[in-house]
């Protein structure tokens, strides 16, 4: 204890730090918990479909139909092996998607609640995340694109371009924040070197 205070160490740098370091604020650490809890949905989601994925392989489909309603008319079609390990297998791939965002955010706030968020590792944390984004933008958009024009054709509608819109611009501002963040580490290295 340091005048009442509990100290906590950082287990790679022994480093002591306060448990009122900067950006430990209680809506810091309500964004860190939301975090921690989608991780760990996301990380069942991601299990679970995968154990659906490899047992949609062995189910046996001759009985199975799926309707598709459009909103202004419902189609009945047989379901497909095709059709099925395509759907779990795309959300396969989107839960595993926000798994890697949300495993990265973790490791930012980490940085953050421990009052050092302007490092190297941030930065490619956040590049990380972009990429992640524009995956699952562009492969949930062509997944949909195929579907409406290969596997259900008349009952999902194609995507348009401008669909893509707003996620690519939730990715340009991930990676202005990343640049923002090596901007951060520089002028933070600076400063240590002219102390």
């Amino acid at each position: 204890m340091i005048m009442g205070l509990k100290t906590f160490t950082d287990r790679k740098h022994h480093v002591p730090l306060t448990a009122h370091a900067p950006g430990s604020g209680l809506l810091a650490r309500i964004l860190k918990t939301t975090v921690d809890v989608a991780y760990w949905v996301m990380a069942t989601a991601t299990l679970i479909a995968a154990i659906a994925f490899v047992a949609a392989i062995f189910v046996p489909l001759s009985q199975l139909s799926v309707t598709i309603d459009t909103g202004t008319e419902a189609r009945q079609m047989p379901l497909s092996r095709g059709l099925l390990l395509f759907a779990i297998g795309l959300s396969v791939a989107y839960f595993a998607g926000f798994f890697i965002i949300l495993r990265q955010l973790r490791r930012i706030f980490a940085s953050l609640l421990m009052g050092d968020p302007f490092q190297p590792k941030n930065v490619s944390r956040l590049q990380r995340i972009g990429i992640a984004l524009t995956l699952v933008a562009i492969g949930g958009w062509i997944a949909q694109t195929v579907a409406a024009s290969h596997l259900a054709p008349g009952a999902i509608e194609a995507p348009g371009i401008s669909e893509l819109f707003t996620p690519g611009f939730a990715v340009i501002i991930v990676f202005v924040l990343s640049e923002v963040f090596r901007e951060g580490t520089r002028l933070r290295r600076e400063s240590e070197l002219t102390i």
